[in-house]
């Protein structure tokens, strides 16, 4: 919720809310004018919590003290996100079996790790306008990956690059 989508104590002007206390003290459908008044007269804030509900609902509590504890729950929710790290590989369209090996070693450890892994086939000169030679080079790569990693979605060819997302299995 943004400062600006919440309506806070002579910013209400609806003819008639529902207004609830902090302490969950329910005082009915009143006036916006006599909301503000009890609110004033307790040293606090009216604030429209729900503006869309018929009567809109306002609740008399201190709003920095609000503000606050939804600062601290979105920090909370930001910090508890998963952050995914991807690691990119690269590879020729005219690469050598044992460097195909090499590679998918490294790559079986970053999976282990909880890494997802994108293998790109760099296409030069003429093999550009060829890009199954980069979708070959990756199939050879997805059956050596099937036991650890499994591919997401297909192979995607992007001008001089062919690459594949692998994720880790479930």
């Amino acid at each position: 919720m943004n400062k600006e989508e919440i309506l806070l104590n002579e910013e209400i002007h609806f003819s008639e809310v529902r207004c609830v206390d902090s302490n969950g003290e329910v005082y009915g459908i009143i006036s916006a004018k006599e909301a503000q008044s009890i609110a004033n007269s307790r040293g606090l804030d009216l604030v429209c919590v729900s503006p869309n509900a018929k009567p809109p609902v306002c609740k008399i509590m201190n709003y920095g003290k609000y503000r606050y504890h939804m600062e601290k729950k979105q920090k909370e929710a930001r910090k508890k996100q998963k952050q995914i790290d991807i690691k990119e590989i690269k590879l020729s369209a005219q690469i050598a079996q044992n460097d195909i090996n090499y590679k998918v070693k490294h790559a079986k450890e970053f999976i282990a790790s909880g890494k997802y892994v994108r293998f790109k086939v760099v296409l030069k000169g003429r093999e550009t306008s060829d890009p199954q030679l980069g979708i070959s080079v990756l199939n050879r790569v997805e059956e050596m990956m099937a036991d650890v990693a499994q591919p997401e979605k297909e192979p995607k060819a992007e001008g001089r690059f062919v690459s594949w997302l692998f994720v880790p299995k479930r």
